[in-house]
Order: structure tokens, then C-alpha cells, then sequence
């Protein structure tokens, strides 16, 4: 009786070990879904867009706690992904596109906002299941924001920099958020602020209009 359970026990374990090893790793599903968490895996080479979330503006602020600078209700970012791995892991994105409009600004002197422009594209951006974000310039290079400010004695351009941006994504709205990323002035008049928070909500993310889901 007790040999013919034991080998019962062994038979058993056995049958559940078949599929348990027939199982691909890609049935964890990728970094990157559409459709829900879990759900298809966004392709490689796939271009991933985002407007800002309805009803919140993208802001360049002169300190992190204060609300004077550069407001914005208008802003998209397009993105190619370039790697796409088995969940837990680091999805990687080319952002090849960062635009603003309808900017306005409130600083002292300035009487409207020219135009602001992001330089020194494609950055990196990489996206981890964790739901951190970070975005990285090229080798050698840094994050620049030009910023054209209308004043009473003609037009001034405001250069804003940073060695990288970190932000956080989530599936709850498909959004990704900046929070208070710290530029520096490295030219420009009295005018331009020496310093600039940006704080951006962007959502939905999406690829070729389906949503995007972060594992």
C-alpha cells in the first residue's frame, strides 16, 4: 500500500511537471502591452504617442514650490521603441518628438511666449515594470529646452538644460508624469529665470490608437 502511493505521489508530480516546463517564457507577457496589463506585446519599431492628460498643463516654473514662468495647455510626445522584453524588466523608447503650444507666461517683463523648442534629439527613454521612467540624452550630449520670450524690447531666447529627467508611469489613467525635473539657465537675458521646474502629465499613451499598459 505505502510503495503504491508513493509511486501515486511521483506520477503526479510528474504530469504537473510537463506543463509547467512546456510553459514559454513569454507567457509572463512583455513591458510594454496594449489592450490591458498583459495583453499584446507593443512591437519593436512601433511609434508611441501622448498629449498632455485633459485638462492639465505642461508648466517650465522659476522654482520647484512657485508659479511664475512658462505655462503651456498644449503638448505631445512621439516615441519609437526600440526594445521590448519579457516582463519584469526595462522597455527602451527613442523619443524622436517633444512639441508645446498655446504657451503663455506670466514673469515680469515678458509679454507672451514666442515658442519653446526641444533640442538635441532623439533621447532615450526607459520605461522599467516598476513603473519608473527615465529619459537620458545621447553620449556627450545633455536634455536642452530653447525658450523664445516676446518682451517689450523684442524677442529673447531663454536655453534650459538637465542631464536626464526621471518620472513614473501608470496604468490607472496609461500616463506618464514629470514632476519638478530641475533645469538650468545656460544663456540668455535677465529676463529669462535661472532655473526651471517642468512638470508634465501626459495620457493616454498609446500605439497607432490602442492604449498602452506598462507590466
Amino acid at each position: 500500500m505505502r510503495t503504491r502511493t508513493l509511486l501515486t505521489l511521483v506520477g503526479t508530480v510528474a504530469a504537473l511537471a510537463v506543463p509547467l516546463a512546456a510553459t514559454p517564457a513569454s507567457a509572463a507577457g512583455n513591458v510594454l502591452t496594449t489592450g490591458s496589463a498583459g495583453g499584446t506585446a507593443v512591437a519593436v519599431g512601433d511609434t508611441l504617442t501622448a498629449p498632455l492628460a485633459s485638462g492639465t498643463s505642461a508648466t517650465l516654473y522659476s522654482s520647484a514650490t512657485g508659479t511664475s514662468g512658462v505655462k503651456c495647455t498644449s503638448s505631445t510626445f512621439t516615441a519609437t521603441v526600440s526594445s521590448n522584453p519579457a516582463a519584469p524588466g526595462t522597455a527602451t523608447e527613442s523619443v524622436t518628438g517633444h512639441t508645446f503650444a498655446n504657451c503663455t507666461s506670466n514673469v515680469v517683463g515678458v509679454t507672451g511666449v514666442n515658442s519653446i523648442t526641444v533640442d538635441n534629439l532623439p533621447y532615450t527613454t526607459a520605461v522599467t515594470s516598476a513603473g519608473g521612467l527615465t529619459v537620458s540624452p545621447a553620449s556627450g550630449s545633455v536634455i536642452q529646452t530653447t525658450v523664445k520670450l516676446n518682451t517689450l524690447l523684442g524677442t529673447i531666447t531663454c536655453v534650459y538644460q538637465a542631464p536626464s529627467l526621471t518620472g513614473t508611469s501608470s496604468n490607472t489613467d496609461n500616463s506618464i508624469n514629470f514632476t519638478n525635473q530641475a533645469f538650468t539657465k545656460t544663456s540668455g537675458s535677465s529676463l529669462c529665470f535661472s532655473s526651471g521646474y517642468f512638470t508634465a502629465k501626459y495620457a493616454p499613451v498609446k500605439d497607432n490608437g490602442a492604449t498602452v499598459y506598462v507590466n
